[in-house]
Protein backbone atom coordinates (compact mmCIF):
# COMPACT_ATOMS: atom_id res chain seq x y z
CA UNK A 1 0.00 0.00 0.00
CA UNK A 2 1.78 3.46 -1.46
CA UNK A 3 -0.87 5.92 -0.03
CA UNK A 4 -1.29 6.22 3.58
CA UNK A 5 -4.56 8.30 4.13
CA UNK A 6 -6.10 4.85 2.68
CA UNK A 7 -5.27 3.70 6.26
CA UNK A 8 -7.94 3.65 9.16
CA UNK A 9 -6.71 7.20 11.08
CA UNK A 10 -4.84 6.12 14.37
CA UNK A 11 -7.41 8.09 16.44
CA UNK A 12 -9.87 5.46 15.32
CA UNK A 13 -7.71 2.58 16.20
CA UNK A 14 -7.66 -0.01 18.98
CA UNK A 15 -5.40 0.67 21.35
CA UNK A 16 -3.09 -2.09 21.49
CA UNK A 17 -2.11 -5.78 21.85
CA UNK A 18 0.57 -7.10 24.08
CA UNK A 19 1.43 -10.76 23.34
CA UNK A 20 4.67 -12.93 25.21
CA UNK A 21 5.73 -16.13 24.70
CA UNK A 22 3.95 -16.85 21.34
CA UNK A 23 5.19 -16.76 17.73
CA UNK A 24 3.99 -14.47 15.32
CA UNK A 25 3.01 -14.81 11.15
CA UNK A 26 1.75 -13.48 8.20
CA UNK A 27 -1.60 -15.09 7.82
CA UNK A 28 -3.38 -13.25 4.90
CA UNK A 29 -3.70 -9.80 4.85
CA UNK A 30 -2.98 -9.60 8.73
CA UNK A 31 -1.14 -11.53 11.02
CA UNK A 32 -2.04 -14.53 13.63
CA UNK A 33 -0.32 -15.44 16.28
CA UNK A 34 0.61 -19.26 17.90
CA UNK A 35 0.69 -19.71 21.73
CA UNK A 36 -0.08 -23.46 23.62
CA UNK A 37 -3.68 -22.28 23.44
CA UNK A 38 -3.23 -22.84 19.33
CA UNK A 39 -3.39 -19.97 17.02
CA UNK A 40 -5.18 -16.24 16.95
CA UNK A 41 -6.17 -14.05 13.85
CA UNK A 42 -5.56 -10.32 14.59
CA UNK A 43 -7.20 -7.71 12.40
CA UNK A 44 -3.92 -5.27 12.50
CA UNK A 45 -5.45 -2.74 10.01
CA UNK A 46 -6.97 -1.47 12.57
CA UNK A 47 -4.58 -1.95 15.30
CA UNK A 48 -2.68 1.05 17.02
CA UNK A 49 0.52 -0.82 18.97
CA UNK A 50 1.81 -4.24 19.54
CA UNK A 51 3.57 -4.70 22.48
CA UNK A 52 5.80 -7.53 22.35
CA UNK A 53 6.75 -9.53 25.54
CA UNK A 54 9.69 -11.57 26.36
CA UNK A 55 9.36 -14.99 24.40
CA UNK A 56 8.25 -13.53 21.38
CA UNK A 57 9.16 -14.42 17.93
CA UNK A 58 7.97 -12.97 14.64
CA UNK A 59 8.60 -13.18 11.14
CA UNK A 60 9.95 -10.95 8.79
CA UNK A 61 6.74 -10.99 6.86
CA UNK A 62 4.41 -10.22 9.66
CA UNK A 63 6.51 -7.63 10.70
CA UNK A 64 6.16 -5.99 7.57
CA UNK A 65 2.26 -5.87 7.27
CA UNK A 66 2.30 -4.33 10.64
CA UNK A 67 3.99 -1.63 9.32
CA UNK A 68 2.51 -1.50 6.39
CA UNK A 69 -1.15 -1.27 8.43
CA UNK A 70 0.79 2.08 10.20
CA UNK A 71 0.72 -0.35 13.47
CA UNK A 72 3.58 0.37 16.03
CA UNK A 73 5.48 -2.33 17.36
CA UNK A 74 7.41 -1.91 20.61
CA UNK A 75 10.08 -4.53 22.06
CA UNK A 76 9.17 -4.59 25.88
CA UNK A 77 10.38 -6.14 28.88
CA UNK A 78 8.27 -8.36 31.28
CA UNK A 79 4.52 -8.14 31.87
CA UNK A 80 5.47 -4.95 29.58
CA UNK A 81 7.09 -2.37 32.21
CA UNK A 82 10.10 -1.29 30.05
CA UNK A 83 10.31 -0.38 26.34
CA UNK A 84 13.68 -1.27 24.69
CA UNK A 85 12.63 -0.38 20.83
CA UNK A 86 10.12 0.78 18.40
CA UNK A 87 8.78 0.47 15.23
CA UNK A 88 8.07 2.86 12.52
CA UNK A 89 5.07 5.46 12.83
CA UNK A 90 2.42 5.74 10.14
CA UNK A 91 3.54 9.62 8.68
CA UNK A 92 6.49 10.03 6.81
CA UNK A 93 5.97 14.21 7.08
CA UNK A 94 8.74 15.60 9.30
CA UNK A 95 6.58 19.02 9.44
CA UNK A 96 5.00 17.67 13.66
CA UNK A 97 8.60 17.40 14.33
CA UNK A 98 9.85 20.38 13.02
CA UNK A 99 7.02 22.44 15.15
CA UNK A 100 7.84 20.63 18.19
CA UNK A 101 11.55 20.96 17.63
CA UNK A 102 11.20 25.01 17.37
CA UNK A 103 9.09 24.75 20.43
CA UNK A 104 11.35 22.71 22.16
CA UNK A 105 14.29 24.83 21.53
CA UNK A 106 12.26 27.96 22.28
CA UNK A 107 12.74 28.47 25.87
CA UNK A 108 9.77 30.99 26.59
CA UNK A 109 7.68 28.95 24.04
CA UNK A 110 9.26 25.71 25.95
CA UNK A 111 7.63 27.08 29.00
CA UNK A 112 4.15 28.10 27.65
CA UNK A 113 4.16 24.32 26.62
CA UNK A 114 5.30 22.95 30.45
CA UNK A 115 2.67 25.33 31.74
CA UNK A 116 -0.20 24.39 29.30
CA UNK A 117 0.47 20.99 29.91
CA UNK A 118 -0.41 21.35 33.98
CA UNK A 119 -3.22 23.12 33.14
CA UNK A 120 -4.66 20.58 31.58
CA UNK A 121 -4.89 18.63 34.59
CA UNK A 122 -6.79 20.88 36.53
CA UNK A 123 -10.22 21.82 36.36
CA UNK A 124 -9.81 25.56 37.51
CA UNK A 125 -7.58 28.06 35.74
CA UNK A 126 -3.78 28.45 37.12
CA UNK A 127 -3.29 31.80 37.99
CA UNK A 128 -0.56 33.79 35.30
CA UNK A 129 1.40 34.64 38.54
CA UNK A 130 1.83 31.02 39.60
CA UNK A 131 5.92 30.23 39.17
CA UNK A 132 6.61 26.18 37.90
CA UNK A 133 7.85 25.67 41.00
CA UNK A 134 4.94 26.83 42.87
CA UNK A 135 2.73 24.64 39.73
CA UNK A 136 4.48 21.17 40.43
CA UNK A 137 3.68 22.12 44.02
CA UNK A 138 -0.27 22.03 43.27
CA UNK A 139 0.39 19.51 41.05
CA UNK A 140 2.08 17.28 44.09
CA UNK A 141 -1.32 18.07 46.12
CA UNK A 142 -3.57 17.18 43.22
CA UNK A 143 -1.79 13.68 42.91
CA UNK A 144 -1.33 12.78 46.15
CA UNK A 145 -5.46 13.37 46.88
CA UNK A 146 -6.07 11.11 43.73
CA UNK A 147 -4.24 8.36 44.99
CA UNK A 148 -5.79 8.87 48.64
CA UNK A 149 -9.37 8.40 47.05
CA UNK A 150 -8.94 5.61 45.30
CA UNK A 151 -7.78 4.15 48.50
CA UNK A 152 -10.73 4.99 50.16
CA UNK A 153 -13.45 4.04 47.30
CA UNK A 154 -11.55 0.15 46.96
CA UNK A 155 -10.41 -0.27 50.26
CA UNK A 156 -6.86 -0.92 49.60
CA UNK A 157 -3.91 0.39 51.54
CA UNK A 158 -1.76 3.15 50.12
CA UNK A 159 1.76 3.49 51.76
CA UNK A 160 2.92 5.50 48.58
CA UNK A 161 4.56 5.43 45.26
CA UNK A 162 7.68 2.93 44.90
CA UNK A 163 8.79 -0.68 43.54
CA UNK A 164 12.17 -2.12 42.81
CA UNK A 165 12.45 -2.49 38.77
CA UNK A 166 15.19 -5.52 39.46
CA UNK A 167 12.36 -7.13 42.11
CA UNK A 168 9.39 -6.95 40.83
CA UNK A 169 7.54 -9.67 42.84
CA UNK A 170 8.67 -7.35 46.10
CA UNK A 171 6.41 -4.59 45.32
CA UNK A 172 3.01 -4.78 46.85
CA UNK A 173 -0.09 -5.64 44.45
CA UNK A 174 -1.08 -2.16 43.80
CA UNK A 175 1.92 -0.59 43.06
CA UNK A 176 2.92 -3.88 40.35
CA UNK A 177 -0.41 -2.75 39.25
CA UNK A 178 0.16 0.24 38.75
CA UNK A 179 3.75 0.27 36.93
CA UNK A 180 1.74 -2.66 34.52
CA UNK A 181 -1.21 -0.09 33.64
CA UNK A 182 1.25 3.14 33.07
CA UNK A 183 3.12 0.86 30.75
CA UNK A 184 0.13 0.14 28.72
CA UNK A 185 -0.61 3.93 28.68
CA UNK A 186 2.99 4.95 27.44
CA UNK A 187 2.52 2.29 24.49
CA UNK A 188 -0.46 3.99 23.37
CA UNK A 189 1.15 7.50 23.70
CA UNK A 190 4.08 6.25 22.14
CA UNK A 191 2.44 4.99 19.15
CA UNK A 192 -0.23 7.81 18.92
CA UNK A 193 3.24 10.52 19.38
CA UNK A 194 5.24 8.58 16.76
CA UNK A 195 2.23 8.11 13.99
CA UNK A 196 1.85 11.49 14.20
CA UNK A 197 5.33 12.23 13.39
CA UNK A 198 6.26 13.68 16.42
CA UNK A 199 9.56 13.04 18.60
CA UNK A 200 9.45 10.68 21.53
CA UNK A 201 12.68 12.19 23.02
CA UNK A 202 11.87 15.76 22.57
CA UNK A 203 9.97 16.41 26.29
CA UNK A 204 8.88 19.57 28.02
CA UNK A 205 8.22 18.68 31.47
CA UNK A 206 10.27 15.47 31.11
CA UNK A 207 14.02 15.95 29.35
CA UNK A 208 16.83 13.85 28.68
CA UNK A 209 15.69 10.16 27.73
CA UNK A 210 14.16 8.72 24.58
CA UNK A 211 10.83 8.46 26.07
CA UNK A 212 10.47 12.17 27.60
CA UNK A 213 7.67 13.03 25.92
CA UNK A 214 5.50 9.99 25.99
CA UNK A 215 6.12 10.42 29.92
CA UNK A 216 4.77 13.93 29.49
CA UNK A 217 1.45 12.98 27.16
CA UNK A 218 0.79 10.31 29.39
CA UNK A 219 0.99 12.46 32.74
CA UNK A 220 -2.20 13.81 31.35
CA UNK A 221 -4.45 10.54 31.59
CA UNK A 222 -2.65 8.87 34.35
CA UNK A 223 -5.42 9.79 36.85
CA UNK A 224 -8.89 9.01 35.20
CA UNK A 225 -6.78 6.08 33.36
CA UNK A 226 -4.43 4.03 34.76
CA UNK A 227 -4.38 4.82 38.32
CA UNK A 228 -8.47 3.73 38.77
CA UNK A 229 -7.96 0.82 36.57
CA UNK A 230 -5.27 -0.31 38.68
CA UNK A 231 -7.39 0.02 42.03
CA UNK A 232 -10.16 -1.97 40.50
CA UNK A 233 -7.80 -4.65 39.42
CA UNK A 234 -6.42 -5.45 42.57
CA UNK A 235 -9.80 -4.86 44.42
CA UNK A 236 -11.13 -7.62 42.37
CA UNK A 237 -8.26 -10.29 43.60
CA UNK A 238 -6.85 -13.44 42.33
CA UNK A 239 -4.58 -14.43 40.28
CA UNK A 240 -2.91 -12.96 37.32
CA UNK A 241 -3.27 -9.70 38.29
CA UNK A 242 -0.92 -7.79 35.22
CA UNK A 243 -3.48 -9.60 32.68
CA UNK A 244 -6.62 -8.18 34.67
CA UNK A 245 -5.02 -4.95 34.85
CA UNK A 246 -4.18 -5.21 31.04
CA UNK A 247 -7.71 -5.70 30.36
CA UNK A 248 -8.19 -2.90 32.60
CA UNK A 249 -6.62 -0.39 30.38
CA UNK A 250 -7.30 -1.60 27.23
CA UNK A 251 -11.15 -1.68 28.50
CA UNK A 252 -11.28 1.88 29.61
CA UNK A 253 -8.80 3.66 26.48
CA UNK A 254 -12.18 2.39 24.68
CA UNK A 255 -14.85 3.88 26.67
CA UNK A 256 -12.62 7.20 27.20
CA UNK A 257 -11.43 7.13 23.35
CA UNK A 258 -7.88 7.55 24.79
CA UNK A 259 -6.59 7.60 21.19
CA UNK A 260 -8.88 10.33 19.68
CA UNK A 261 -8.02 12.36 22.50
CA UNK A 262 -4.10 11.84 22.32
CA UNK A 263 -3.93 12.99 18.62
CA UNK A 264 -6.66 16.06 19.13
CA UNK A 265 -4.22 17.29 22.76
CA UNK A 266 -1.04 17.10 20.78
CA UNK A 267 -2.45 19.02 18.39
CA UNK A 268 -4.23 21.95 20.17
CA UNK A 269 -0.89 21.49 22.85
CA UNK A 270 1.62 21.93 20.03
CA UNK A 271 0.03 24.88 18.15
CA UNK A 272 1.20 28.47 19.49
CA UNK A 273 -0.43 30.87 16.87
CA UNK A 274 2.22 33.79 17.74
CA UNK A 275 5.12 31.22 16.80
CA UNK A 276 6.49 31.15 13.39
CA UNK A 277 5.74 27.38 11.52
CA UNK A 278 3.55 26.44 14.89
CA UNK A 279 0.20 26.61 12.99
CA UNK A 280 0.80 24.14 9.85
CA UNK A 281 -1.16 21.24 11.18
CA UNK A 282 -3.32 20.59 8.62
CA UNK A 283 -0.20 20.49 6.04
CA UNK A 284 0.78 17.57 7.40
CA UNK A 285 -2.93 16.03 6.58
CA UNK A 286 -2.73 17.49 3.17
CA UNK A 287 0.66 17.12 1.54
CA UNK A 288 2.63 14.98 -0.37
CA UNK A 289 4.95 13.29 2.11
CA UNK A 290 2.44 10.46 3.38
CA UNK A 291 1.03 10.07 -0.14
CA UNK A 292 4.05 8.89 -1.82
CA UNK A 293 6.67 7.50 0.23
CA UNK A 294 9.50 7.89 -2.44
CA UNK A 295 8.78 11.54 -2.92
CA UNK A 296 11.69 13.47 -1.99
CA UNK A 297 11.80 16.33 0.55
CA UNK A 298 12.25 19.63 0.30
CA UNK A 299 15.85 21.41 0.23
CA UNK A 300 16.14 24.23 2.83
CA UNK A 301 17.18 27.31 2.04
CA UNK A 302 18.19 30.68 4.07
CA UNK A 303 15.89 33.19 1.87
CA UNK A 304 12.70 31.71 1.17
CA UNK A 305 12.61 28.43 3.80
CA UNK A 306 11.94 25.52 1.25
CA UNK A 307 12.78 24.89 -1.95
CA UNK A 308 11.24 21.96 -3.95
CA UNK A 309 13.90 18.78 -3.88
CA UNK A 310 14.40 16.52 -6.35
CA UNK A 311 15.29 18.98 -9.00
CA UNK A 312 18.42 19.55 -11.41
CA UNK A 313 19.97 22.86 -9.91
CA UNK A 314 23.31 22.24 -12.07
CA UNK A 315 21.87 24.88 -15.28
CA UNK A 316 21.50 27.75 -12.74
CA UNK A 317 23.22 30.37 -13.99
CA UNK A 318 26.21 31.94 -11.60
CA UNK A 319 27.61 35.14 -11.25
CA UNK A 320 31.38 35.31 -12.08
Amino acid sequence: MQDLHLLPKVRDSWSYLYLEHCTIEQDALAIAYFNQEGKTHVPCASLTVVMLGPGTNITHAALRTLVTCGCTVLWVGEHGVRCYAQGTGETRSALNLQRQARLWADPQAHLRIVRRMYQMRFPEPLEPSLTLQQIRGKEGVRVRAKYAEYSRLHNIPWQGRAYQRSDWQQADPINRALSTANSCLYGVCHAAIVSTGYSTGLGFVHVGKQLSFVYDIADLYKMETTVPAAFAAVAMGGPELESRVRRKCRDLFQEQQILARIITDLDDLLTLEDVPGTSEVRELLTGNADADMALPGGLWDPDVGVVDGGINFADEEVDA
